[in-house]
């Protein structure tokens, strides 16, 4: 084998195992927990389990697109907490109030972060930093510093989004499973997908393809504050109420999770599957950590901070050995 062949073989192992490292770690993260959590494998737990995810899932399917086209939104937490007050206080006027109001307002807000990021030029991090703060002011403004909860009214429709069940399983999770099937064939099979996988390997080579950059960034921004804010609707009508206080580091959640499922921090590559795989193998640590018993629920934070430190090495790493 020649020299040429060794280091095109090493690439491609490289890159199978950056895209396919965190469904292996997850593989055989649920045959251990199995094994030594005889309550882990029972239906109740399991289906638990997919409903946990579901919502960060959906925040995260946003995270994907704008991550992959090498930015970034911070703003999603904030989205999402605001986007479950909206749906609350829409409630009391209708199904649809409850649904479109929120829907309306979050992906306004990912607009304005489209525009900003594209026709200005300004940096994605500090225009989502603004509009994380400007979400969360108004989602104050709305609720007295917190102090008003808007409560969905038992047998109001939308509650259906949040408690309903099909075949034992909630119904936020089968519609996690259709957008993420929906985000996938996006990616995948369309030109804005392309666009997106453009713009995030190399920017300035896009724009000489005549590729249509501004105008995907501000569609991929806009569907991103659409995505949290559905996500704060299916919350909301989950616990019945519009919640102020979640939300707060959601935005790190969804970027650890996307990032762990192998895209690329610094953009150009990635798949909706990883998302998918990344979230849960979030959830199935911080349910081996309940699991466990005897340690403190802040450790979830510390092993998902560890393990999202490790995977980015990871990366760095593959990446290099790629190149070479």
């Amino acid at each position: 084998m020649t020299a040429t062949q060794t280091t095109a073989r090493n690439a491609a192992f490289a890159g199978v195992l950056q895209r396919q490292g965190a469904a292996v770690v997850l593989v055989l993260g649920l045959i251990v927990a199995w094994f030594a959590f005889p309550r882990f494998g029972s239906a109740d737990n399991l289906r638990d389990l997919a409903l946990q995810g579901s919502f960060l899932a959906v925040i995260a399917l946003g995270m994907t697109f704008v991550i992959i086209s090498g930015g970034i939104d911070l703003s999603v937490g904030s989205n999402y907490a605001l986007g479950g007050v909206l749906a609350a206080y829409g409630s009391q006027y209708g199904f649809f109030v409850a649904i479109l109001l929120p829907l309306v307002v979050c992906s306004a807000i990912g607009l304005i972060n489209g525009l900003l990021i594209a026709r200005t030029g300004m940096a994605p991090f500090i225009v989502t930093l603004a509009t994380l703060l400007f979400a969360r002011g108004l989602l104050l403004a709305i609720t007295s510093e917190g102090a008003t909860t808007f409560k969905i009214e038992p047998g109001s429709a939308i509650l259906w989004l949040g408690q309903g069940t099909i075949f034992g399983v909630g119904v936020p999770v089968y519609l996690t499973l259709v957008l993420f099937a929906l985000g996938g064939v996006l990616l995948r099979r369309t030109g804005f997908g392309q666009s997106v996988f453009a713009i995030g390997g190399a920017e300035q080579s896009a724009l000489l393809m005549g590729l249509p950059v501004v105008r995907t960034k501000i569609t991929l921004y806009t569907l991103s504050g659409a995505l949290a804010g559905f996500a704060g609707i299916l919350t909301a009508a989950y616990l019945q109420s519009g919640v102020t206080v979640i939300g707060v580091g959601t935005e790190l959640d969804a970027i650890s999770v996307v990032v762990i499922g192998g895209t690329l921090l610094t953009g150009g590559a990635g798949t909706i599957v990883g998302t998918l795989v990344g979230v849960l193998l979030r959830v199935l640590i911080q349910n081996v950590i309940n699991q466990v018993g005897t340690l403190d629920s802040n450790y979830q934070t510390v092993v998902s901070g560890a393990f999202l430190l490790i995977v980015v090495v990871i990366q760095r790493l593959l990446a290099r050995s790629r190149t070479r």
